[in-house]
């Protein structure tokens, strides 16, 4: 009896900047854009880990303070094929201006409502960016 994998652990994050807009990422050698973020090391707490990669990623900081959890989503992931990632997602504030950095090939801010205007990540969406557009109304 095969058993499928466990679903790819990750953290992501919502960037908006002041217009509304969300900033997504496109890995190199890829072509769909997705959240910044990525997987924890082990024994990392999940806004450790969240940090950590936006400050390799994109070179930015985040405050702690400004985090507000979107909840747990789970999808089928972008870059592995046949594996399903399963996100906790925050919508946070950062220090700095984000550039393309690491394995990051490229940012794009985009509407946080369709159409987006850049392929996305099933994960962003459908699960992330919905999620993030409730929050705002919410709040």
């Amino acid at each position: 009896m095969s058993q499928a994998a466990a679903p790819i652990q990750i953290v992501a994050a919502v960037i908006t900047d002041p217009a509304g807009r969300v900033l997504v990422v496109r890995k190199q050698g890829a072509e769909t854009f997705i959240q910044p973020g990525g997987k924890p090391e082990p024994g990392e707490a999940p806004l450790q880990a969240l940090a950590r990669e936006l400050h390799e990623e994109l070179g930015v900081q985040l405050l702690p303070a400004s985090a507000v959890p979107l909840g747990r989503f789970e999808a089928w992931a972008a870059h592995e094929p046949g594996r399903r990632v399963q996100a906790q997602a925050w919508s946070v504030q950062v220090t700095g201006t984000p550039q393309p950095r690491a394995e990051i090939a490229e940012l794009a801010w985009v509407p946080l409502h369709p159409p987006h205007g850049r392929r996305l990540a099933a994960l962003s969406a459908d699960h992330i960016l919905p999620a993030a557009a409730r929050a705002v109304v919410a709040g």
